[in-house]
């Protein structure tokens, strides 16, 4: 079957961050053409119904048609603690990620989180995540599982510790290689899922242990590396004294194989000259988790960043996040721009939501973006969804003051439609 979908339509044909408002394609009557899918063609909607006449026929009005947005930093495991109270980093583990782990080394529990995680996420209008899981190779099969049961692009990995962690949390550089290397010869490149290799940060895993995740790495660079850098300033004093013969923090990663494209470091705020350049340099990405930045305590990331030549994502950081949404990620980084006098335009927000987070995890290519061949994962998203939204938007003169409202003020009630490889997400 052809789909039609009609609305308004937004795409990139560049980096905002490079070009500003000219990266952006905005069709007023626009549609976007879905077969077997993909995206078959994206333009104005008089002529896609006059070349398809034939295809079905979806009209959302005066809607928004975007690229599904992909959160690119998040710990599915932390869904049931999302939002709680009063915590700032090392803390939050104790208190309440340890204790929520252990339980998903049950695979029922692993499954009913997986799927309820996943249906949150997809009702906020997101069709991509990147995930880290726990040392449980049963929380990894239910999250993938999930996951394609759903039809989505999906990254995640078991979640690698061997230190200063609770007992039952633990493993070892040994079984945390084994088991890795098991879970990634079944899952990855499976239809539309990819196995990240993640030990969960330096305070957490040996040198030992690095040392034998980088040789997995070796041994199949076409994975991803996720991990955290420099979150807070009492965790990179921590490192130092763990890892006194390092020359920094991302140093604990690099000498042991780490660092190279295909790296993705969540946080990143507080980062010495060496890091950045080296960041650069290598080809890695970092991906901005603002809410749970603000949530936690942790600092001002610097989206001059991007600047530097960095790939930056964006992140709801589930659960140290406190929302699911990526329209309250979207807000959240708006707000720290602000405190960093880094105003960002809503071009740029929602390039980070969507073909930014899409290039963080090196899956340009494939999703975050509506162009022809690229996987058809979309958003349909209602610029006027409450009163307060839609007085706003009635006032507005062009796409980006029409958006913007949505942006900062807007949940799930703003998605109006959700496709997933070319179908329509369930709407619970």
């Amino acid at each position: 079957m052809t789909d039609l979908l009609l609305g308004q339509v937004l795409s990139f044909t560049a980096d905002p961050f490079l070009e500003g408002e000219a990266a952006a394609r905005h069709e007023s009557h626009g549609a976007v053409l879905v077969e077997d899918g993909r995206i078959a063609a994206v333009g104005s909607a008089e002529a896609l119904r006059a070349a398809h006449p034939r295809a079905r026929v979806t009209d959302y009005g005066q809607a928004l048609i975007s690229a599904g947005f992909i959160d690119a930093h998040v710990h599915y495991p932390q869904t049931a603690i999302i939002a709680s109270w009063g915590k700032r980093l090392i803390d939050w583990l104790e208190t309440y990620t340890f204790p929520e782990e252990m339980r998903f080394g049950d695979p029922a529990y692993a499954a009913e989180i997986s799927g309820r995680y996943l249906d949150l996420t997809l009702a906020h209008g997101t069709t991509t995540v990147c995930s880290y899981a726990t040392i449980h190779p049963e929380s990894v099969d239910a999250f993938f599982e999930a996951a394609a049961a759903r039809g989505l692009r999906a990254y995640a990995g078991k979640t690698c510790m061997d230190r200063n962690a609770p007992e039952g949390l633990r493993d070892t550089a040994e079984s945390a290689y084994a088991d890795s290397k098991r879970l990634l010869e079944r899952w990855h490149g499976q239809g539309r899922l990819s196995y990240v290799i993640t030990p969960r940060f330096s305070p957490t895993s040996t040198p030992e242990q690095l040392a034998a995740l980088g040789a997995l790495w070796r041994e199949h660079p076409d994975c991803l590396m996720q991990t955290h850098l420099s979150e807070q300033l009492d965790e990179i004093e921590w490192v130092k004294a763990l890892h006194p013969q390092a020359r920094d923090y991302l140093d604990t990663y690099e000498a042991q194989g780490l660092l190279r494209e295909g790296a993705v470091f969540g946080h990143a705020i507080h980062l010495a000259p060496r890091e950045r350049a080296r960041l650069a340099e290598a080809g890695a990405s970092l991906v901005h988790c603002p809410t749970s930045n603000t949530f936690i305590g942790s600092g001002l990331f610097d989206m001059g960043l991007v600047a530097e030549g960095i790939r930056v994502g964006l992140a709801t950081d589930t659960g140290g996040g406190s929302s699911f949404s990526m329209l309250r990620t979207m807000a959240a980084a708006y707000e720290i721009g602000q405190l960093r006098g880094q105003a960002l335009h809503p071009a740029q927000l929602w390039w980070l939501a969507t073909a930014g987070s899409a290039r963080a995890l090196r899956a340009e290519d494939r999703i975050g973006n509506l162009a022809p061949g690229m996987e058809a994962d979309l958003v349909v998203v209602d610029l006027a969804s409450t009163p307060a939204i839609a007085q706003a938007t009635g006032r507005a003169e062009t796409i980006w003051q029409a958006l913007f409202p949505t942006i900062m003020m807007g949940d799930d009630r703003a998605i109006r439609a959700v496709w997933v490889n070319g179908a329509p997400a369930p709407r619970g």
